[in-house]
């Protein structure tokens, strides 16, 4: 019996999320912490560094809140802190690539011709229908912005 849950347990250390599951035999990082050694000697220093891994994240990724409504890269600041919260948490780490996989498998999607097809027909039906608006407001008012307009 022991020979048994032994070998359970090799198996489950080489199952242990450091090897990708989409078949492509890539290799990724184990889940966990990535301080350095020094710092995981000692639990107060880690627990010190996790606090200033999660400030720093925090920090960054309320900036990229903050940039979503005004003018700036809003969701690559977001992301960005998810990855410096991932250098220390799994959870992070699992979102992240739980992103990661979102991102490719839409790619993917857009790359599909019928999925062109559809979004180059919707652009030019949406360009037609805005020339068109601005062509009938050209014509009847002119030149003239619509806040000066005296009809």
């Amino acid at each position: 019996m022991d020979a048994e849950s032994d070998r359970r347990q090799d198996a489950a250390a080489a199952g242990d999320g450091t090897r990708g599951g989409d078949g492509g035999g890539a290799a990724r990082p184990g889940l966990g912490s990535r301080a350095p050694r020094f710092v995981k000697r000692s639990r107060a220093l880690h627990l010190s560094w996790q606090v200033g891994v999660f400030v720093v994240g925090l920090a960054v990724v309320v900036a990229g809140v903050i940039m979503l409504p005004l003018p700036g890269p809003g969701w690559l600041v977001i992301f960005a802190g998810m990855a410096i919260w991932a250098t220390e948490f799994v959870w992070a780490q699992l979102v992240l690539r739980w992103t990661k996989r979102k991102v490719t498998e839409a790619a993917q999607r857009a790359l599909d011709p019928r999925v062109r097809r559809r979004n180059i027909i919707i652009t030019v039906t949406g360009l037609v229908i805005a020339g068109t608006l601005a062509g009938i407001y050209l014509w009847k008012f002119g030149m003239v912005l619509p806040w000066k307009v005296q009809d």
